[in-house]
Parts: C-alpha cells; sequence; structure tokens
C-alpha cells in the first residue's frame, strides 16, 4: 500500500517537473527567440518610439493625450481623439463608455449632493452630450463651425421631454408641458417654443422620463465640419491614429503656434498617413504621436 502511494506520488512530482520546464521555461524562451527575429523585434519589444537623445517617448501603438496640467488642448500640438481609457490613453485601464446612440439623456448633477464618498454630485453626461461638447470645443479650438445636428449651441443634446395626451401609439398629440432635459435651470432653453408650448429648463433632480423623449436636430449642417473620430473614443481608448480630415483641420492652428508654414505641416501629415489595412479595410489615417514628435524636430515650438 505504502510503495503505491509513493510511486503515484513520485510519477506526480516528475510530471509537474517536466511540464513546468516545458511550460514554463522552454516555451517561453522560445517565443522571445523567435520575437527576436528581424521584422518581429520591434513590435514584440512594444512598437517604442525614441526620440533624438534616445530616450523612449511613447508608443506607435499607444495613443497619448497633448495637453496641459488642467487638461486644456496645446496648440503647438496636433491633438488625439477622446480615450475613456483611465483619466486618458490608460493601458492599464483600457476602455470603452459603453454608451450607445440611445443615450441623449443627462442626468444633471443636483446642487449641494454628494456620492457616497462625499465627492460632490457631477452628475453623468450622455453620448450625445459628449459628442455635443467636444464638438463646439473643437470649433472653437481650430476656428470652424463646432454645430453637429441635435446638438445645441450651448453645447449639449438638444432633447426635449414632452407631456401631453398621447395617441394609441404612444406618440403625444396635444402638449401640455415641455422641458429640455439636459439644460438645467436658469439656463434659456435652445427653443422658446415646442408646438405652441413654451419649452422650460430642467430642475435638477425632477424625473421626466414620463414624458415622451424628443430629440430636436436643429439647422447644423448633415455634414458637420468636425469629423466624427475627433468627438467619439475608440472601443480601446487607445487608438494612436485620427482620421486625415481631423489632422488637416488642425493643421492652421499647429502651423501658427510653431511659426511656419502651413504647406509644411500638410507635408508631414502626408508621411504619417497610413493607407487601409489589407489594401480595403477601415480608412487612412494619421499617428499622432509620431507626427507631434517630428514636429518638435523639424519646427521646434517657442513660447
Amino acid at each position: 500500500m505504502r510503495s503505491s502511494w509513493l510511486r503515484s506520488h513520485l510519477a506526480a512530482l516528475r510530471a509537474l517537473l517536466v511540464l513546468t520546464v516545458l511550460t514554463g521555461v522552454l516555451y517561453p524562451l522560445a517565443i522571445w527567440a523567435v520575437a527576436q527575429l528581424p521584422g518581429l523585434h520591434d513590435k514584440a519589444d512594444g512598437s517604442l518610439i525614441k526620440a533624438a537623445n534616445g530616450s523612449t517617448v511613447g508608443s506607435r501603438i499607444i495613443g497619448q493625450s497633448f495637453t496641459d496640467k488642467d487638461g486644456n488642448p496645446l496648440k503647438q500640438y496636433f491633438q488625439s481623439r477622446p480615450s475613456t481609457a483611465g483619466d486618458g490613453y490608460d493601458p492599464t485601464a483600457t476602455a470603452a463608455s459603453n454608451l450607445g446612440p440611445e443615450s441623449i439623456v443627462d442626468t444633471l448633477p443636483v446642487p449641494g449632493a454628494k456620492d457616497d464618498e462625499g465627492n460632490p454630485d457631477e452628475g453623468d453626461q450622455s453620448l450625445l452630450t459628449q459628442v455635443c461638447t467636444r464638438s463646439k470645443d473643437i470649433g472653437e479650438l481650430e476656428g470652424v463651425d463646432g454645430s453637429r445636428p441635435f446638438c445645441a449651441k450651448s453645447g449639449v443634446g438638444a432633447v426635449l421631454s414632452v407631456f401631453g395626451s398621447r395617441d394609441a401609439k404612444g406618440v403625444v398629440t396635444r402638449p401640455t408641458r415641455v422641458v429640455s432635459v439636459n439644460e438645467a435651470c436658469p439656463a434659456a432653453p435652445f427653443i422658446t417654443a415646442y408646438r405652441g408650448v413654451a419649452v422650460e429648463c430642467a430642475k435638477p433632480g425632477e424625473d421626466y422620463a414620463e414624458g415622451q423623449i424628443v430629440p430636436i436636430r436643429g439647422g447644423a449642417p448633415a455634414k458637420p465640419e468636425v469629423p466624427s473620430d475627433a468627438v467619439t473614443a475608440s472601443g480601446s481608448g487607445l487608438d494612436p491614429a485620427i482620421s486625415t480630415a481631423y489632422a488637416r483641420l488642425q493643421a492652421p492652428r499647429v502651423a501658427t503656434a510653431r511659426g511656419i508654414a502651413e504647406d509644411k505641416v500638410l507635408d508631414l501629415i502626408d508621411k504619417y498617413t497610413t493607407g487601409r489595412s489589407l489594401g480595403f479595410m477601415g480608412e487612412p489615417s494619421v499617428n499622432v504621436v509620431e507626427l507631434n514628435l517630428d514636429l518638435d524636430r523639424a519646427a521646434p515650438y517657442k513660447s
């Protein structure tokens, strides 16, 4: 009995040692060796980008924010697309907002209210308001029209909650009360009246879910001047690239800030533009980190 028990445990121990060597030592070493082959070494080491002095300044596959300590965009740099990964482009917190096209109503902050940790209530912006706010801010930064369909001029989603009698399909036929749900009092609503009823501002903490939610398109152009990738975050929150349209929108500002010709900036955009994957997937894009690094080499910023 004892001899049989000992033999079985020794066999298990030998199997453990053999598998540990194979899967814990030899296999990782083999993979590492393959990764050092020409053409694979750079990608295996993280696609790192180095400055002229040899220091590592980033990765070709992970974006960065080019803002000051208060989060304001630095005018001498091209701006990346928004990121919801941590405080922005945090590889340890890669994530999307998980908000979809039906996210159009904000949760307004209640003055004086605090969360479970004692922090002031900041409310919760809908995806629509996030897009509207970003588009308005970028329009002001780049000197273009930042308006978008279904966005109020104030930079929030243009959405109404309409109360009144409804038909069999649940559509309000005779409005009796209308509230601009994303504009907290005492703000003036983006429109004064809807179907003959005066529009009210929203009171934080009040529930308007019983009304019919109605987005208002407004008079913004069907094709906004601010590209969509400038106002939406990628699924990972780490996307290092922007569209050529967004890069070219920023070119005049960057050229002015650095005191160089716009054509020189456009040439650098073309240099760091990559085509569609496999020739047909996706759209051409511009690597922002590499572009900004080359800008610092070619035309150092003088504050």
